[in-house]
């Protein structure tokens, strides 16, 4: 708002009262309003307002206000800030009901809601409002009824968030349950798991034992056969030198049995006693050969 228009508003000052009647208004000038503390006194009346802004509910020093015929359909939420006001008139409005709040002007003591298509509980609370006693009334009976409808409303208020807190709480339970199943869930797995390891772990401890087991028997197999093949051959040879003994030193030796026995063992010890001069060839020859490498690796560690 302009400079001009806030000069014209102190020219719409008298005294304690603003008188903004008749001025075809659309809109209340809340905020050049708010400049103007002294001005307990409001009068808006015959005017064109279809709504109160929030910020109207800020002017806090008001005691008197007249909003009668207006196009007002609804008034504010928090109306009920204006914990000064005495005097209201909203006579020939629109309105069908008040906000919840309206419980809270507890310094209301006059209310005129003439002419307004009032919900009927709060036409049978408001009365006619045709004289000075009945607005007084009106004012009480208002007071009280919009009380009621505050407790009412708090009781649906209060149910709703005790619904919605045990709706928390039921959802807040599944989750916790929730939650567990799937720590059980990955416990059980975990375990699993585990056990699946332990199993493939005893699986190739069992497996490396067998190899083991196997690999230490073959070695003991083979010892075993061996052993057994020269325990048979011992009894072969053994048998071979009863039968030479019994063909050369009894009476056997005459018999064609032994014949070849003999042959055998003549040769056998021919060939023996050949071998015993070849092995002493050889021993000779490597003494000697011995013998020649001292001599040579002494003269040389002499030098």
């Amino acid at each position: 708002m302009s400079k001009s228009k806030v000069l014209n508003l102190k020219d719409k000052m008298n005294g304690n009262e603003m008188d903004l009647s008749l001025c075809n208004l659309s809109e209340v000038p809340v905020r050049e309003l708010a400049a103007f503390r002294k001005a307990t006194v409001l009068d808006l009346s015959c005017n064109n307002i279809t709504s109160l802004p929030p910020e109207f509910c800020k002017l806090t020093h008001l005691v008197k206000v007249d909003l009668s015929k207006n196009q007002l359909t609804c008034l504010p939420d928090d109306l009920g800030n204006l914990g000064n006001l005495q005097h209201l008139d909203l006579y020939n409005n629109k309105l069908s009901g008040l906000p919840v709040s309206f419980s809270q002007l507890r310094s209301l003591k006059w209310l005129d809601l003439k002419d307004n298509p009032l919900e009927l509980e709060l036409a049978k609370a408001a009365g006619d409002c045709l004289d000075e006693k009945q607005c007084k009334q009106c004012a009480s009976q208002v007071l009280q009824h919009m009380k009621d409808v505050q407790e009412e409303v708090d009781k649906v208020r209060e149910k709703r968030f005790l619904k919605e807190r045990e709706q928390e709480k039921k959802r807040d339970a599944k989750q916790r349950e929730r939650e567990a199943k799937e720590r059980e869930v990955r416990k059980q797995e975990k375990a699993e798991e585990k056990e699946r390891r332990r199993q493939e772990y005893q699986t190739q401890m069992d497996a490396a034992a067998d190899k083991k087991a196997a690999m230490e028997s073959a070695p003991k197999l083979g010892r075993s056969l061996i052993g057994l093949l020269i325990k048979l051959l011992l009894l072969l040879l053994l048998g071979l030198a009863a039968v030479a003994a019994a063909c050369q030193l009894t009476d056997l030796q005459r018999e064609g049995a032994c014949v070849p026995v003999n042959a055998a063992l003549g040769e056998g010890l021919t060939w023996a006693r050949r071998q015993e001069v070849v092995v002493r060839q050889l021993v000779e020859d490597w003494s000697t050969t011995a013998k020649e490498l001292l001599m040579k690796s002494t003269q040389a560690s002499e030098n």
